[in-house]
């Protein structure tokens, strides 16, 4: 038995006293909490809330600990409890939000601008999958993976240099087309 401060997420610190096994295996794995507030940061794009979530996303697993069966990996059913704390998040906030929603609807000027945007990222994407490897390759690896060339030119077999020129040159028959 081991008493610890859990800071939840109502801002209060309180003392929890952890008995039973699936508390120790949360407590005791508390590196999957990096994995846990990665994948948060990820979701909502806040990393003051995703630490927030996260220390959530802790206390209820403790809460909860004698409900983990293991057929999943640890670090997998701390996401999950994470995206529910998440939805959890979302929900409130959607019903605090009320009025102020109505005040942030889009005009009509906003549609036509989104529309537009929308347009122009499909357009682009059909020109990137219409490019020839190993362009669309490249390209691909450093605009969404955001692999730095030397890591680009290593998977390719070739330098870094070589990546740079491939995706210059990619970059620019994408633009050709547009």
């Amino acid at each position: 038995m081991s008493i610890f401060p859990v800071r939840f997420c109502r801002g209060d610190i309180f003392r929890k006293t952890c008995i039973g096994i699936g508390a120790f295996l949360v407590l005791a794995n508390l590196p999957r909490q990096h994995k846990a507030a990665a994948y948060l940061t990820g979701l909502c794009g806040n990393q003051a809330l995703a630490e927030e979530l996260t220390q959530e996303t802790f206390c209820r697993a403790i809460e909860h600990s004698a409900s983990f069966q293991g057929k999943c990996r640890l670090s997998v059913w701390l996401c999950q409890i994470g995206k529910n704390c998440w939805l959890s998040y979302l929900r409130k906030a959607k019903r605090q939000a009320g009025d102020e929603a109505l005040e942030q609807m889009t005009s009509p000027q906003n549609v036509e601008e989104d529309l537009l945007i929308q347009e122009h990222a499909r357009q682009i994407h059909q020109r990137l999958h219409a490019l020839p490897e190993p362009y669309r390759e490249v390209f691909t690896l450093r605009v969404f993976a955001e692999l730095p060339y030397g890591q680009i030119g290593e998977l390719f077999g070739k330098s870094e240099n070589w990546a740079r020129v491939t995706y210059y040159r990619a970059k620019q028959k994408i633009k050709e087309g547009l």
